[in-house]
């Protein structure tokens, strides 16, 4: 074009300058001022037709990203959408195709509709797609929308003859349980992965709106809490130091308990707690045990008696409860009908009747009192075991119950002596529950440095622990706290039988895969 406009001032404008010397310096002149003036007006319009082409690129509506559970509200109906997911089933007909494509936010897949010209040798059960296309109404009562989709992208291809999980099986916790890196896409264990996640959620809602404090306890300690010599010792794994000198200068181990550390932390926070993984050298394969675990444990400064423990617990497993069937609803009526089935009745009970409250000399009565026979005795002295936990919350209505006030001996140097001789006990709490069996243990903290001091020197620790007698040197107050398993709460809730399969990578005794 510039040159085109170059040729017509040619031709229009120098004949008429003639042949005069002075005309010709002053026509090139004007030619050239002539021409600059074209060149700006040319690169101005087309900076501009550059500008407004960016303008109408980045202005155009492009489809807008959806879960599947935003795509379910059906608030965009109407509105072009993408949604990215894995498919669950396939079925196609003459004319049309039907997809279920899941992301894992919600249990329900949304159904793709689309024409069956965009059907894929790879678009099968377990592989990985992106989708683009208007929602609409669905005229089926099955769900309340459907996506007409346009384009249907395989994003990840899945053999179906070589995929651990088939479409038209339902595959119990046993078989899913050998298959760790792959049963987070079954129904099952997506809707346990979300219910983790809502209890969680619902564990820090609960303290944080109670004035509780966060701490995030070590993972590697010097200290044995429970005294029960169940560790696992931390050491690298080359040769660092002197082979007989230890790393941190002390035997190191993974920790048992956050409770020391949160009882320092009380000295000068009244409320706090910490929710965290914990661990425990136990031989065991159970259906019980887990070699590492979540905790939540909680500790309170100016505490008067177990009630005020009692009370928090109670507090906490109603709240949680409470928020995990209001935010994951389907999730949990999942459980309750397929792995469960009538649990539904035992947690609504749970909810609506208050706890009750024995003392472990009256539950060793009850069991002494029972025709049953136990594998395990039931003196006064003994520790109780899950046979007897789980006698006990039968007994109660099949209601969770605290037992209180344990042999002293049967408890850690920190529990609190109720000098009430010649029983002789400690004033501690364990909460057992239908199913599980111990859920809570706590107590209230010997605050008296007297008698801390005795024990410590009896068990042979008051150089390992001096540390710890200096709370009750400086500025003590009575405090106590408990703990709560995680993995077991989930077992209550929702009926889970082992406990391998409340928790995403399970590791116990000979097994830590992954």
């Amino acid at each position: 074009m510039l040159n085109e406009t170059k040729s017509t001032f040619n031709k229009k404008h120098c004949r008429t300058i003639g042949k005069s010397s002075n005309l010709s310096i002053l026509a090139d002149s004007m030619f050239n001022a002539a021409i600059k003036a074209v060149d700006v007006v040319l690169n101005v319009s087309l900076s501009r037709r550059t500008v407004l082409c960016s303008i109408r690129h980045y202005c155009k509506k492009s489809p807008r990203k959806l879960r599947v559970s935003e795509a379910l509200e059906g608030s965009d109906v109407g509105s072009n959408i993408t949604v990215e997911g894995w498919v669950r089933s396939v079925r196609s007909q003459k004319d049309n195709l039907f997809v279920h494509v899941n992301d894992g936010s919600c249990l329900q897949p949304l159904q793709i509709v689309a024409s069956s010209e965009l059907n894929d040798a790879l678009l099968t059960f377990g592989s990985a797609v992106e989708v683009t296309g208007c929602l609409k109404q669905s005229p089926s009562r099955q769900q309340p929308v459907e996506l007409l989709a346009d384009r249907i992208t395989v994003v990840g291809g899945c053999d179906t003859l070589e995929y651990p999980f088939k479409i038209k099986e339902r595959h119990g916790l046993d078989y899913v349980r050998q298959y760790p890196h792959m049963r987070c896409r079954t129904n099952v264990f997506s809707s346990m992965m979300r219910i983790r996640s809502a209890a969680s959620a619902a564990i820090h809602s609960h303290f944080t709106e109670r004035g509780f404090i966060q701490i995030h306890t070590p993972v590697i300690t010097s200290n044995d809490c429970e005294g029960a010599g169940e560790l696992f010792q931390v050491e690298p794994s080359g040769q660092t130091t002197e082979p007989d000198k230890n790393f941190f200068s002390v035997p190191a181990f993974l920790t048992v308990s956050g409770q020391l550390h949160l009882e320092v932390m009380s000295g000068a926070f009244s409320r706090v707690y910490t929710f965290g993984p914990t661990f425990r050298a136990e031989n065991s394969q159970s259906r019980r045990h887990l070699a590492e675990f979540y905790m939540v444990e909680a500790e309170l400064a100016f505490t008067q008696s177990l009630e005020d423990l009692t009370k928090v617990m109670e507090d906490l497993f109603r709240s949680v409860t409470e928020q995990v069937l209001d935010r994951c609803s389907e999730d949990v009526d999942l459980f309750h009908q397929r792995v469960s089935p009538g649990h539904r009745a035992v947690v609504e009970a749970m909810l609506k009747k208050s706890f009750t409250v024995i003392s472990y000399t009256e539950a060793i009565d009850i069991l002494n009192r029972s025709s049953h026979n136990f594998v395990f005795p039931t003196t006064w002295g003994c520790d109780l075991q899950t046979e007897h936990e789980k006698f006990l919350v039968k007994h109660c209505g099949n209601l969770p119950v605290f037992v209180t006030d344990y042999p002293y001996d049967l408890k850690p140097f920190y529990a609190r002596d109720n000098t009430d001789h010649p029983l002789h006990t400690a004033a501690a709490v364990d909460l057992l529950v239908p199913g599980v069996g111990e859920l809570c243990g706590g107590s209230l903290r010997e605050d008296r440095l007297d008698l801390l001091t005795a024990r410590l020197a009896q068990a042979g620790m008051e150089n390992t622990y001096d540390w710890y007698l200096d709370l009750r040197r400086f500025g003590s107050a009575p405090h106590g706290g408990f703990g709560m398993g995680f993995e077991r709460y989930l077992q209550c809730i929702l009926g889970v039988d082992n406990i391998k399969d409340v928790i995403p990578f399970p590791r116990f005794s000979h097994s830590c895969q992954l």
